[in-house]
């Protein structure tokens, strides 16, 4: 990796800034060659120990908070008091955190009544709504800035070849032909030629797709490139010039890398991300666990008391976004739940998060009291019954809906011996109820979630 350069004194605001507010990192300009200085410092950054990460990012947050206290009601009212010139790591864990129906019922209580100029007109987004009632959000070109900088950072740290083809494979996109890889990495280099399908189109219909396209590299949902690589074996077909396969949006299954290799001799990265704040974290090129993105945003992990975990530990993921000046998540518990992982042998001092979970519905309910975040390789399925697709969903404590998509009905005897393995996987003999289906539904954004729970949780469903 490239040396590091002399850090400046990060409390000195930089003053000639493209972007009033934004401290650190600090961009001046915000075409092409401020994408590339920033693409050299975040070099830079990705190799600070630790604790000199937290300097910079605090010198940032602090300049978000002070904005939020001026402009933002819902903050005004909820951080009243604070002193935002004392404001340090201890007094921050101190403050209220951000529920998502707190999101939902204050939207107008969180924007800014003052957004910088120079941070451009504001968009309203609104997340997929899998859980129930979307969240509406604000972005800016400042947050999209910084998206499109940490995209490129993820290309380049898995080191693509950019000459190579793209084939997407997501929601709301058709079947396209494409001259290159589109925006943001035509804004800084050239590329080969990409190609666009539908992820609601039939699974054998995008092997074949993908078989015509023959792509180097293959962006999906991680359920979708399970289904195809599982496909994939069955009809005995490889894709010769794939390169790596690229997953989002969902949780990954630790099973799905050894499908995907068994397949077509190629590894997962797989990207963490939210469509309230952005880039959280990506794959570290050398390992399977995820670096978090701290130029853009801090991440906590918290254990039921709202404490910070300490590596190995599993608990719900807050966010703060340290550039959205518009709509600012301040300690947002988003509702996913991640391990804390220990710092990595690459030398990136970047926090690590050893695996994503995904939301509280998709943990599994014991009758004892129990939770656990189930998982169901394919092997489990296929060495019984050559079933297409399947979900599970909790419906009590003590009850299991399988519903599975094949060609025919499950016999007698298929139905038991996946009971049995079912049983012996999960700790405990639940009933199971069998629904053959002719097709399994996506979300709107594409997701796919293979295990749901509907039992209420004790502190209320997320």
């Amino acid at each position: 990796m490239t040396p590091r350069k002399r850090r400046q004194n990060p409390d000195q605001a930089p003053g000639r800034g493209a972007f009033a507010g934004i401290v650190w990192p600090a961009v001046a300009d915000s075409g092409p060659a401020g994408m590339r200085d920033l693409l050299k410092l975040l070099d830079y950054s990705q190799l600070f120990p630790g604790e000199e990460l937290r300097e910079y990012q605090l010198s940032q947050l602090k300049a978000v908070v002070r904005h939020a206290l001026v402009t933002v009601p819902y903050y005004a009212r909820s951080f009243a008091g604070l002193d935002v010139n004392r404001l340090d790591w201890r007094s921050f864990v101190s403050l209220p955190c951000l529920g998502r129906p707190d999101v939902q019922e204050n939207f107008a209580a969180l924007r800014s009544r003052h957004l910088p100029a120079s941070h451009g007109h504001p968009a309203e987004g609104q997340s997929s709504g899998s859980t129930g009632t979307p969240v509406r959000f604000l972005r800016t070109p400042v947050t999209q800035f910084f998206w499109n900088v940490l995209t490129i950072r993820e290309h380049l740290w898995h080191r693509r070849d950019f000459a190579g083809k793209l084939a997407a494979i997501r929601v709301r996109m058709d079947n396209k032909s494409l001259p290159d890889w589109g925006r943001p990495t035509s804004t800084l280099f050239r590329s080969g030629p990409a190609c666009t399908l539908n992820v609601g189109t039939d699974s054998n219909e995008q092997l074949d797709w993908l078989l015509r396209e023959d792509p180097d590299y293959l962006l999906t949902h991680a359920s979708n490139l399970g289904a195809l690589a599982e496909l994939s074996l069955r009809r005995g077909v490889r894709l010769p010039r794939l390169r790596q396969a690229r997953t989002f949006s969902e949780a990954l299954r630790p099973a799905l890398r050894d499908v995907v290799r068994e397949a077509w001799g190629v590894e997962v990265a797989d990207i963490y991300s939210c469509e309230e704040a952005g880039h959280i974290a990506f794959q570290c090129p050398q390992h399977e666990h995820y670096h978090v993105q701290s130029e853009s945003l801090l991440v906590e992990i918290l254990d039921v008391h709202g404490k910070p975990c300490a590596p190995g530990e599993i608990g719900e993921v807050a966010l703060t976004t340290l550039h959205n000046f518009a709509m600012p998540l301040i300690r947002y518990r988003l509702g996913d739940y991640a391990e804390l992982g220990k710092a990595c042998p690459c030398g990136r001092g970047l926090p690590v998060l050893r695996r994503i979970y995904g939301r509280q519905r998709n943990m599994l309910r014991l009758p004892d009291g129990r939770q656990l975040w189930p998982s169901f390789p394919s092997s489990l399925w296929l060495d019984v019954a050559q079933l297409e697709q399947f979900q599970v969903i909790q419906r009590s404590t003590t009850e299991l809906e399988i519903n599975y998509v094949m060609s025919r009905q499950l016999t007698g005897d298929q139905e038991a011996r996946l009971a049995a393995a079912l049983t012996a996987r999960l700790g405990y003999a639940f009933t199971f109820h069998w629904q053959r289906r002719e097709h399994l539904e996506r979300s709107t954004s594409g997701k796919f979630e293979d295990f749901k729970s509907l039992v209420p949780t004790p502190g209320g469903a997320r």
